[in-house]
């Protein structure tokens, strides 16, 4: 039998082999262990037979590292080996052990190999710590075993466990840092995440470094962990390994992310009901967190155990703090152990002493362990103790730590306890499609992001924050309305009004001064508010703006309402926030804060004012008064109204040449903070212009943030854009010429068969997570359509999935009915759209057209969002 049939043999065995142990373990006829190890050996056989007839070179070892050197290989992770040698092969053996790797390929192995002489790897290891951790697992295989046995000797004589522990807290930061420090993201990696696998699989290697073995109860008998920490972690690493096999059986590959699609197949797999209004895979992703915060915290305090098993102190420095607390090496300890159990207060004190100590780094292991076990003494009676809630307020008013203890607070399970509806959301899923936190953590990334508006090193970040802020007196009340402006998700009913009633609660629970405490209820009912009218109504109304102001009242409301929620959009998701949603929040802060200082609303006053402005800034660039009056004399009072002063300048420095050209004319710039590019198109009004350009934008791969609709009074359309594409990154500026030229010749329909826009090229445009976040979140695509008495046009809002090209399907609808655009609001939240377009059109004056055009809206929008359905 010749090599490659025997291979052949060898590559049907394997299979066989791996889909009777799959089916095994789907009738639950062996448990998770048993099929890791089960598959492992069948790789460790399937070795063996291999070098049968394909031998390695004489003297050569095989060795598995890594996870499959520790003993256990999930599904479909990689197989990663090790071939020992004597020395560097020759020309022959290179050719040998070529040929024997691509032969692992042919057999379907999804391998990760590495040649390497014992010298080679032990240089490697000096500065590669995951050559250095795959080697503490190295585990012979078949061959040379004196030559295996060598390298883990000379390994381990050379393993430096204060080093290896130090490069290990390193990576072990950077990978945290890379999940934003949280085990609480909505789509989770159960290996990689903080509070995952491979946080356990640190403790082991640590552990094993230190020469204590791999078991949990090592661990115990070396004073590291207690009995019950071990009990949690051993059930812990349990549900992880079953987790991770049922991800990747159910992948068909690897990968270790509970997605949103997977979530609700999971919760089937596992037999998850519904309890009471949470669906099976919230049910599911709750038990996830709970696993995910215990390994999280216990990895903690593991880490601090280790550094001082290896780093042992002598005669550690202990101060006196007060007589409960003192410092041991700049850690904050309690003095007698029973400390929370005689004083329940300082359960909340040890936070705020944390505060006042910014000398301290961290708390021992000892003083979480005792709040941990104390946490259930926070009860009623507890909440009700006005030194409790003066201590409680006290943390919330400290000039720093806040952020840090509110996190350590919930991670040892004492904000839960002392605000007991904060507990309601701890774990808790938010469907929808631009959060990526859950509930708990997103309220904490909100209070960061209103921390770092008081901090100088973020100023340049968040300018008009951190203005405002500086001026705002008692800015910890901000922090009280973050706590509660989603405290009541997930109870149905409107969250803000809901969160309204908690806040008042609280505010008079804790004596808050009345004025205070109205303004934290304002703030918690009113917090979606501000975003709403900025995003989607339209700012040049002077009534929008009166509106406005009518709600918030003051200029302290105002300015706590503009941070707050600054604060809740960036803590969403670093995907949901941009330059011009900023700006937008920003233009509505200073409109609204001029009405409140006396401006005049009226639309004489405000034309009046632009064109003032607007004129200042053309005499700058040289223009005289005729070359203004060229262009402007064109316009309607609607274009002042819509465009800034010094858009206008833009427009009039552009056009005053070409007012009346037959000539397509397109100007485009990058925007204040080039983040995108502002684009005007001036050409004679035509059909179809505006499902054109959208056209071309589809095409290209341009997302619309705004679109201003006008036609001059003789009959020309001044269209005007802000306009991102992933593609532009930070080279805004060169996209420039290529869009102005791609969208005048898409505009005047000439075909230039040797143009291809470079912005198709050079994109690395990726929607494949925003498209599978929107099947598994579908939208169900709603319209209002609604008469504007004042322009004597209609006010469409439109609120569906965000998909490729849903703007071009909506500008050929509106073609369709003949139905013309003056302006568009274009807002996106995560893969959720909610545009606005002010329009107007024959058909809408008409009940029975009118209707026909909204049905084939809908039809419109349910077609590109759910391809396989119709409206019946």
């Amino acid at each position: 039998m010749n090599i490659p049939s025997k291979a052949l043999l060898a590559k049907q065995l394997l299979n066989e082999q791996q889909k009777h142990l799959f089916n095994l373990y789907r009738q639950q006829k062996i448990r998770p262990d048993t099929l890791l190890v089960s598959l492992r050996k069948i790789i460790d056989q399937a070795f063996r037979n291999l070098v049968e007839f394909h031998p390695l070179p004489q003297n050569a070892a095989l060795c598995a590292v890594g996870g499959y050197g520790r003993g256990e290989l999930y599904p479909f992770s990689d197989i990663d080996i090790l071939i020992l040698l004597k020395e560097d092969p020759s020309a022959k053996e290179k050719i040998t052990l070529e040929s024997f790797v691509a032969l692992l390929w042919d057999l379907g192995l999804e391998i990760g190999h590495s040649v390497r002489t014992i010298d080679q790897c032990l240089e490697t290891a000096k500065t590669d710590i995951t050559i250095e951790t795959s080697l503490l697992e190295l585990r012979f295989l078949l061959g040379n075993r004196k030559l295996a046995l060598e390298l883990d000797r000379q390994f381990h004589d050379r393993l430096n466990p204060r080093e290896f522990f130090l490069a290990k807290k390193l990576e072990l930061q950077q990978r945290h840092a890379r999940f934003s420090d949280t085990p609480y993201s909505l789509e989770p990696n159960c290996k990689e995440s903080p509070g995952g696998h491979r946080d356990m699989q640190q403790i082991h290697w640590l552990a094993k470094a230190a020469g204590m073995g791999a078991s949990w109860r090592n661990l115990v008998t070396a004073g590291l962990m207690t009995d019950d920490e071990s009990s949690k972690l051993k059930k812990a690493e349990q549900e992880f390994k079953r987790l991770r096999i049922e991800l990747h059986l159910l992948a068909n590959k690897r990968d270790d992310r509970l997605l949103f699609h997977t979530q609700p197949v999971l919760a089937e797999t596992y037999k998850i009901k519904p309890q009471g209004s949470k669906r099976p895979s919230e049910v599911l992703m709750q038990r996830y967190y709970n696993s995910a915060r215990v390994v999280y915290q216990l990895t903690q305090f593991m880490m601090q155990n280790f550094q001082d098993y290896f780093f042992p102190v002598t005669n550690p420095r202990i101060i006196d703090i007060d007589e409960d607390f003192c410092s041991i090496q700049q850690r904050l300890d309690i003095k007698a152990d029973d400390a929370f159990e005689r004083k329940p207060q300082l359960l909340l004190k040890s936070f705020l002493v944390m505060q006042q100590h910014p000398e301290l780094t961290d708390m021992t292991v000892r003083t979480q362990r005792a709040i941990w076990s104390s946490r259930f003494r926070i009860d009623a009676q507890f909440r009700r103790n006005p030194v409790n809630r003066w201590l409680f307020l006290q943390i919330l008013q400290s000039p720093t730590g806040i952020v840090h203890n509110l996190r350590r607070m919930t991670m040892l399970n004492v904000l839960p306890m002392y605000i007991p509806a904060f507990k309601n959301v701890v774990g808790q899923m938010q469907h929808d499609l631009f959060h990526v936190y859950t509930v708990d953590q997103h309220t904490l990334m909100v209070i960061r992001n209103l921390r770092r508006f008081t901090m100088p090193e973020h100023a340049r970040e968040y300018p008009l924050a951190s203005h405002l802020i500086a001026s705002f007196e008692k800015h910890w009340l901000l922090y009280v309305a973050a706590l509660f402006h989603d405290i009541a998700k997930g109870r149905g009913g409107d969250h803000s009004e809901l969160g309204a009633l908690e806040a008042r609660k609280f505010a008079k629970d804790h004596k808050l001064e009345p004025e205070d405490a109205r303004l934290v209820e304002f703030l918690v009912e009113n917090h979606l508010v501000m975003s709403r009218v900025a995003q989607k109504q339209d700012l040049s109304d002077p009534q929008v703006i009166q509106n406005f102001i009518d709600l918030v009242k003051s200029e302290r409301s105002l300015s706590a309402l503009y941070l707050l929620t600054v604060a809740d959009i960036r803590g969403t998701s670093p995907k949901v926030w941009s330059a011009w949603k900023g700006k937008l929040l920003e233009d509505l802060y200073h409109r609204a804060l001029a009405a409140l200082g006396g401006a005049q609303l009226d639309r004489s006053s405000i034309l009046a004012q632009r064109k003032n402005e607007a004129m200042a800034l053309i005499s700058l660039a040289g223009l005289d008064d005729e070359d203004r009056e060229a262009f402007w004399s064109k316009m309607d009072v609607a274009y002042f109204l819509r465009h800034e002063p010094q858009e206008i300048a833009w427009h009039t420095r552009q056009l005053y040449k070409t007012v009346s050209t037959e000539q397509t004319v397109v100007k485009a710039r990058p925007t204040e903070k080039n983040e995108g590019i502002q684009l005007l198109v001036y050409t004679k009004d035509k059909e179809n212009l505006f499902e054109l350009i959208c056209s071309y934008f589809y095409e290209n791969q341009i997302n619309i943030l705004d679109a201003r609709i006008h036609t001059s009074n003789d009959g020309y359309a001044l269209d005007s854009f802000i306009i991102e594409s992933l593609a532009f990154g930070e080279d805004t500026r060169s996209y420039v010429p290529i869009i102005e030229h791609g969208l005048v010749n898409k505009i005047t329909k000439k075909l230039l068969e040797n143009f291809q826009c470079e912005l198709i090229r050079r994109s690395r445009f990726n929607m494949t997570a925003g498209i599978r976040r929107s099947r598994t979140f579908p939208i169900v695509p709603s319209i209002e359509l609604q008469p504007d008495e004042q322009s004597k046009s209609w006010r469409l809002s439109i609120t569906a999935t965000d998909t490729p090209g849903i703007l071009y399907s909506l500008a050929a609808t509106f073609s369709r009915h003949n139905i013309n655009l003056q302006m568009a609001k274009v807002m996106t939240l995560g893969e959720r759209v909610e545009d606005v377009f002010i329009i107007d059109g024959v058909a809408l004056e008409n009940p029975r057209t009118q209707l026909l055009f909204e049905r084939d809206l809908l039809e419109t929008l349910k077609t590109i969002t759910y391809p396989d359905t119709r409206i019946k």
